[in-house]
């Protein structure tokens, strides 16, 4: 685990490539604090560079990159973990394969050297690589399959860089990078920007599932997916399919608990942390270690479950209990170490579970993932209701009574029940069958128009995602978790986790997140994930036998923050400052009155305006620190 830093430079000197490489490096050293490796190269007119910053978590001797072929002209760096990197290395000695290490990186290169970048659909893991191969004259830079290892890029008439965090790149820049309106209106309705845009013009993520060809001679590059999604169907019994999620979630966890440092678990409560949980303890010959927080606002408090699986698996338990004043000395590095705006609450918990877990461990597994793969949200089955509720009420009846029920719905307090709820599917309604793409956005939807100035709003605003689906109107579960794979798994939970637990040089791993995984969930009939209002109905029930009854049925809120109250105390003095006159004015960016009321409303007390508000902060947060 660590991060990887790049550039192709035309008319540069080695010596300024290192210096590049070394700022770069330097910037995202909590990646990887245990060691460093740097690898330059002239090649016809142009000077390759590669770097890496590395947390040694397998082959603790030997594993130093960059590693190089055998006759010197092929070297990869690596960040990541490859899962089935015995397997594939045991396949390559049976073929010959001579190996000098005992660590995944290097069968990541054998591997190429065998079959190319065909070579990449294998990888079972999270990863981001560079390989550079000079005999084809060639830079191929590959991305994970659901995107868990972040990797950006960027490329002028001389330079192409790529990183693993945005600020090694645009410390190479002459200038500061003129704000995206893609991405800037993506940020604004989802509250994060997904790939392949990012909030600054002409920087890119590289999508999950595919791989940059650069070709150094030409100075250009094209971008190809990995591998296929895989969407066949099969013929199986509930059984059967129950029985054979079990042996594979199982297969899952312990793949995904090799390492030559001790690993423990992220343990809210919920079913997801609470199977992860169970399955490492259950593959281990000693108890684990299970990490939890709670907070003191009892309503988004549920430390009581995590408890009652603790005790069940027999975990040694650690359960730490953050308050606004935990968070006051951190918010800041937290937010802005995500180098583009980032309004997902959760990341601050997230922060702190890392930052605590740390101190005793290198590695923990997390049940990220288990919602999207096997049709957990609440959203899912809000999407089915769309279309049930736009057949009996008609059109003009819904429209004429929205604003209605909108402020009979209204709270006063940073609280998300029922009335949160029904009020986010009223406003997600949608009679042209897109009524998803209303759902999954958390920020500003129908009124985006009235907080944006209107130089600044982009129109049609998914519809790149759209293109890349498929799926113009989505109506089924798997359209609905295709989507959340492609943009709010990659975009929002995944770099939510990568960013707070590498900010405290902790690796994190998703057993859910497994290729093999989402397309068996892919290849079940619908029922079996959402059963009426039962969600992931087949991993309860492949699984409910482990624990006491009921317990996998109980509700739970999710990583909740009570932001929206920390706005209105501690954090409301510098969310003031954001609102001035003056500064609205001279950033030039939002409709200075809508602005105003939408943050005196809350701050008052008059509505709960926790999303909106939060999400303007961050913007202005990492505004005032980048822009300025």
């Amino acid at each position: 685990m660590c991060g990887i830093n790049g550039l192709i430079s035309r008319n540069t000197t080695e010596e300024r490539a290192r210096n590049s490489l070394q700022k770069m490096n330097q910037l995202i050293f909590h990646r990887g604090p245990d060691e460093d490796g740097f690898f330059i190269q002239n090649h016809h007119q142009s000077t390759i560079g590669m770097a890496m910053r590395r947390l040694s978590i397998i082959d603790l001797s030997t594993g130093k990159q960059p590693i190089y072929s055998e006759d010197k002209k092929i070297v990869i760096v690596f960040n990541g973990e490859i899962y089935n990197y015995q397997i594939l290395k045991k396949k390559l000695e049976k073929e010959g394969v001579n190996f000098q290490t005992k660590s995944d990186t290097e069968v990541i290169l054998k591997l190429y050297e065998a079959k190319g970048e065909n070579s990449f659909s294998e990888l079972d893991g999270m990863f981001a690589f560079s390989i550079y191969d000079k005999k084809r004259s060639k830079v191929f830079i590959a991305r994970d399959f659901f995107g868990e290892k972040p990797l950006y890029y960027y490329q002028n008439e001389n330079d192409f860089y790529w990183a693993s965090e945005l600020k090694s790149i645009i410390s190479n820049l002459n200038e500061k990078p003129k704000i995206s309106k893609k991405g800037l209106n993506l940020y604004f309705r989802l509250t994060y920007t997904p790939a392949p845009f990012t909030i600054y013009e002409n920087i890119h993520k590289l999508e999950a599932n595919n791989y940059i060809a650069f070709d150094i001679t030409s100075n250009n590059f094209e971008i190809h997916a990995i591998s296929k999604v895989k969407k066949e169907k099969q013929e199986i019994s509930f059984q059967d399919a129950k029985s054979k999620l079990n042996d594979l979630m199982m297969q899952s966890i312990e793949s995904r608990s090799i390492s030559d440092v001790p690993i423990g678990t992220f343990l809210s409560g919920g079913v997801d942390s609470s199977i992860v949980s169970f399955g490492l303890a259950k593959l281990s010959s000693q108890k684990i270690d299970t990490f939890s927080i709670g907070f003191e606002k009892t309503s988004f408090n549920e430390t009581d479950k995590s408890q009652l699986v603790a005790k069940l698996i027999g975990s040694k338990h650690h359960e730490f209990i953050i308050s606004e004043k935990d968070l006051e000395k951190n918010i800041h590095e937290i937010l802005l170490n995500f180098d583009e705006p980032f309004a997902d609450s959760s990341a601050l918990p997230s922060y702190i579970v890392a930052n605590k877990t740390r101190d005793y461990l290198k590695v923990a597994l997390t049940g990220d993932g288990g919602d999207e793969v096997f049709g957990g949200y609440n959203k899912y089955y809000i999407g089915k209701l769309n279309s049930k509720y736009t057949s009996i009420i008609p059109e003009f009846l819904h429209n004429t009574s929205k604003s209605v029920l909108n402020k009979l719905l209204s709270t006063k307090d940073d609280n998300r029940g029922k009335r949160f709820k029904v009020k986010k599917f009223i406003n997600a309604i949608n009679y042209n069958n897109e009524h998803y793409w209303n759902i999954i956005s958390q920020g500003f939807v129908n009124e985006i128009e009235n907080f944006i100035k209107s130089d600044f709003i982009e129109n049609n605003l998914f519809d790149y995602y759209k293109e890349k689906t498929a799926i113009e109107k989505p109506k089924t579960v798997h359209d609905y978790r295709e989507i959340d794979r492609l943009i709010s798994l990659e975009g929002d939970m995944l770099p939510k986790v990568d960013r707070t637990s590498m900010l405290n040089s902790l690796e994190c791993r998703a057993p859910f997140l497994n290729k093999t995984l989402w397309e068996f969930a892919n290849s079940l009939p619908e029922d079996f994930l959402l059963k009426g209002f039962n969600k992931k109905y087949i991993l309860k029930e492949a699984f409910k036998h482990e624990f006491p009854e009921g317990f996998l049925d109980k509700s739970k809120k999710g990583f909740l923050v009570p932001v929206g109250d920390w706005l209105r105390s501690g954090l409301k003095k510098e969310l003031e400052s954001y609102t001035e006159t003056k500064f609205l004015e001279e950033q030039n960016l939002f409709h200075i009155n809508y602005t105003k009321e939408l943050v005196n409303n809350h701050l008052s007390g008059k509505e709960d305006n926790s999303y909106k508000v939060w999400t303007f902060y961050t913007f202005q947060k990492w505004y005032k620190h980048t822009c300025l």
